[in-house]
């Protein structure tokens, strides 16, 4: 794949290299893999409140600590389990938001039992298809919208936590539910294209 030049790029992820990467190979490009998807949960919850490029420094070691973000080994997690990620600097060490991934471990498999998915479960609040924006600035691409409103409240009636309109937003422009790259970058592009 040839790479976007710096100029083009959303400006968001210039100054990183990790950023570059994950903008240029990841970021909107549409997931219909439950791991993935249940990842980017975890992953959006615990950046609540923090920059993003924080927890992607943090992703691998995201990976480590919680099982590969399998939800049957998480929703098994007990207090000695708790303990060990309040111990671990490779993570952010939060009671709050490691007690979140375990209950959405277990909402997401509460969900499987019923017979569904988090990709049904979430694809089908944008009617299968990505929702393409055409944003030329970043001033202009939202923090959350009406569907993520929705979409976070269906996940809160589930039991689902740390899943706010603004977690759930960004956890749809990781995933390509929508396209939010700016018009201007190459990736736009890219993902739109059938």
């Amino acid at each position: 794949m040839e790479q976007p030049s710096t100029d083009d790029r959303c400006p968001w992820c210039i100054g990183d290299d990790l950023y570059v990467t994950y903008h240029d190979e990841e970021w909107g490009v549409p997931c219909h893999d439950e791991r993935t998807l249940f990842e980017f949960l975890v992953l959006e919850g615990a950046q609540a409140g923090l920059s993003w490029i924080t927890i992607l420094r943090k992703r691998e070691n995201y990976r480590r600590a919680f099982d590969g973000f399998d939800p049957e080994k998480i929703a098994r997690y007990g207090e000695a389990d708790v303990a060990r990620l309040l111990a671990d600097p490779g993570i952010v060490r939060n009671r709050l938001k490691i007690g979140a991934a375990i209950d959405n471990a277990r909402a997401t498999l509460a969900l499987y039992e019923a017979g569904g998915s988090l990709d049904r479960l979430f694809w089908d609040f944008v009617d299968g298809r990505p929702i393409i924006n055409r944003w030329k600035t970043l001033d202009q691409v939202p923090v959350f919208t009406p569907t993520a409103e929705a979409l976070a409240k269906e996940l809160k009636r589930r039991g689902f936590r740390f899943v706010g309109p603004t977690v759930i937003y960004s956890h749809m422009q990781a995933t390509g539910m929508v396209n939010d790259h700016l018009v201007a970058c190459p990736r736009h592009a890219a993902i739109s294209a059938p």
